[in-house]
């Protein structure tokens, strides 16, 4: 399974020093990336290998909280999917 994410930012540089420290943390939580990608200075995308959907899922819905708030983080959209 596989998780793409959409992140809406303030400013793309504090956005990635927060992603870059976070991928600890998200690697406990089931989420190892796999491709960030930048459509422009406040639009990020990332696909993301998931290797336990409920702790990823637990995360996402609150554990990444302080995450999103030191990276300015305004908007976020995650849709978990799999290769049909």
């Amino acid at each position: 399974m596989q998780m793409i994410a959409h992140y809406t930012v303030t400013d793309p540089v504090p956005f990635r020093t927060a992603f870059d420290a976070d991928a600890e943390d998200r690697g406990r939580n089931g989420l190892s990336l796999l491709q960030l990608w930048r459509e422009d200075d406040r639009n990020h995308w990332a696909l993301f290998q998931v290797t336990d959907a409920k702790a990823a899922r637990a995360y996402l819905s609150g554990g990444a909280a302080p995450f999103n708030a030191q990276a300015g983080v305004t908007g976020v959209d995650f849709h978990f999917v799999e290769t049909a």
